[in-house]
């Protein structure tokens, strides 16, 4: 139990000494927090001020990419046909799920489902085109044919497609939208809303491959299995990205467009979702339900165009901090002379959007971490720091710019502390602790010893009992026989009879020895007995047939008496002998018979 304590105690040590260790080499671990942040509601800030701008379209709103700030927005959350921009989340789809080398061919249901009036890009059944082939025909020209070919080769049908469409909606962000077909044919369930549709270009324009395409104005499909010419060539939908060099009113060409699509059913009317770039800024427009403007012209681009001109005359993109940038230097506890001064670097480039007339006035919130002590390593996070501007949070993690090595002395102090600690420990866990004595043990040993010496003794006089019994009737018989030997020769010569008498003495005296040898009874019996024989002598010579049967019965009692008194006598008898026959190496003992 004691050993159990002790590795126990030395098991807790060294948890403690690992959390010590691990405490005293601490490097922070917050969490990223990327300068960029998602919106948080769908309408503007409670105390922002309605920007006076004339726009055109039911539905609208501009977005800063960056952020996710809306700058401005009219009925952003009323549902509404959302037409082929519908196409930026078949675009998604397949970008996150195919590579643009995949080959996908085309289908009787994906060319001949798209109703008539509808754009398509005159594939061939059995075609078999790349997805590369089929992204630039789907956002350039808006191709439906190409949409369906997309769903089909991902999901294996329209509807399955639809549901993976709904799917990655709500994962970005939407709110109101509901999907029924990759392409934007006109389905009195298939609706969105502005917002919604922001959320998508501004996740959309995350991924290089689409932003590479959406702002490209011609496209060409190449020869295939099934059409071998190289004449089906597309020019983009968008017109703020077709620059025409024209001074009519209907020129919408917008020099910083970067994208992105746009949709049209009698439904849904002309719709968009625009992206444009300049001074660091890059904003994203949607325009839902637009028409003709009593001149013709097209409201949508009118209102995109007013809109990408108010967020770049009226806002500014400022730089605070570029990426590993040096914010401030700090001393550190615990660390040498050469590495205790420590440069605190901005881990990401912090740019924000605001409006020109509040550049001036922003003060950044910095938290370093409190127990910030030696040894950190290069790069480690310490800090945050953070700005809010007009409602919008922008942050970065704070990195340590070099390593900060711990003071030699008090490693060294700590180092050898844990060392005698732990020998000690495992001192006492290798000593074996005295044992006190178990006096209830030694008293049983001692009782079970006892009982054992009992039985062995009892054994030997069990043993003993049974030699004199044997002897006993031995003697007993040969007695027998000199008494019918005496009783045959009574009128005979006295002398023989003397002389038998003397004949059964010896074997009386001899049968007592070899008795007694195997017995130990009493020394002092050897006179009596000879006493006794003599007188039994004389007595057969007169009474030789009435001691013949006296004799016998004598025998008898003596066996039995010898044998009931022999636990009791035996101890007597190793005293008495041993005090006679004292300073001799062995003892003999003897036993007689008496007969009456």
């Amino acid at each position: 139990m004691k050993k159990l304590k002790s590795f126990l105690l030395l098991f807790i040590f060294v948890l403690f000494c690992e959390f010590f260790i691990c405490s005293f080499s601490f490097v922070a671990d917050a969490s990223n927090v990327s300068s960029e942040q998602y919106l948080a509601n769908n309408t503007l800030d409670a105390n922002s001020s309605i920007p006076d701008i004339t726009t055109y379209s039911p539905a609208c709103i501009l977005m800063d990419a960056k952020t996710g700030k809306i700058l401005y927005e009219k009925n952003s959350s009323d549902v509404r046909f959302p037409a082929s921009t519908t196409k930026i989340m078949t675009a998604i789809l397949t970008l996150e799920n195919c590579k643009l080398s995949d080959i996908a061919t085309v289908s009787h249901n994906a060319v001949f489902s798209v109703p008539a009036g509808y754009t398509h890009a005159s594939l061939k059944e059995g075609e078999e085109l790349s997805i590369e082939n089929l992204l630039n025909v789907l956002l350039i020209p808006s191709a439906n044919d190409a949409a369906n070919v997309l769903a089909e080769h991902i999901s294996g049908s329209v509807e399955e497609f639809a549901n993976l469409m709904n799917e990655k909606a709500k994962e970005i962000g939407c709110l109101n939208t509901h999907f029924v077909n990759p392409n934007g044919v006109h389905n009195k369930e298939h609706v969105s809303t502005a917002y919604d549709l922001a959320l998508m270009g501004r996740y959309a324009m995350q991924n290089p491959t689409f932003r590479e395409i959406v702002k490209k104005t011609t496209y060409t499909l190449p020869a295939t299995n099934k059409y071998d010419k190289t004449d089906r060539s597309f020019v983009t939908t968008n017109d703020l990205l077709r620059e025409n060099h024209s001074s009519a009113k209907d020129n919408y060409y917008y020099p910083y467009t970067i994208g992105i699509k746009t949709g049209y059913t009698s439904d849904a009317g002309s719709c968009i979702v625009a992206g444009a770039s300049k001074d660091n800024m890059e904003m994203i427009v949607v325009i839902l339900g637009g028409e003709s403007t009593s001149d013709g012209l097209s409201q949508r681009y009118l209102d995109c165009k007013t809109l990408f001109n108010y967020a770049f005359e009226n806002y500014s993109s400022k730089v605070l901090h570029e990426e590993n940038s040096v914010l401030k230097q700090i001393k550190v506890k615990g660390a040498t002379k050469d590495t205790r001064n420590l440069n605190v670097l901005v881990k990401d480039q912090i740019s924000i959007l605001c409006k020109n007339d509040d550049v001036n006035e922003l003060t950044p919130e910095i938290i370093i971490n409190d127990d910030l002590k030696a040894p950190i390593s290069v790069n480690s996070v310490i800090g945050k720091i953070t700005y809010n501007v007009d409602g919008e949070t922008y942050s970065s993690d704070l990195i340590a710019g070099s390593s900060v090595i711990a003071s030699g002395i008090m490693s060294l102090l700590i180092r050898i502390v844990l060392i005698l600690v732990t020998l000690y420990l495992i001192f006492m866990l290798i000593k074996t602790p005295k044992r006190k004595p178990n006096y209830k043990k030694k008293r049983a040993k001692k009782k079970k010893s006892k009982v054992k010496r009992n039985n062995s003794s009892n054994s030997n006089i069990s043993t003993n009992n049974k030699n004199n019994r044997n002897s006993t009737t031995s003697n007993a018989n040969e007695i027998d026989n000199n008494s019918s030997l005496i009783s045959n020769s009574n009128n005979g010569n006295g002398n023989n009879i003397n002389s038998n008498s003397n004949i059964n003495s010896n074997i009386i005296s001899n049968n007592s020895i070899s008795k007694n040898n195997n017995n130990d009874i009493d020394t002092i019996n050897i006179n009596n007995s000879r006493n006794n024989s003599n007188t039994d002598t004389s007595k057969i010579t007169n009474n030789s047939k009435a001691n013949t049967n006296k004799t016998t019965n004598n025998s008898n009692t003596d066996t039995s008496e010898t044998t009931n008194n022999t636990n009791t006598s035996s101890s007597k008898r190793k005293s008495k002998s041993s005090k006679k026959h004292k300073g001799k190496h062995s003892r003999r003992t003897f036993s007689f018979y008496n007969f009456k």
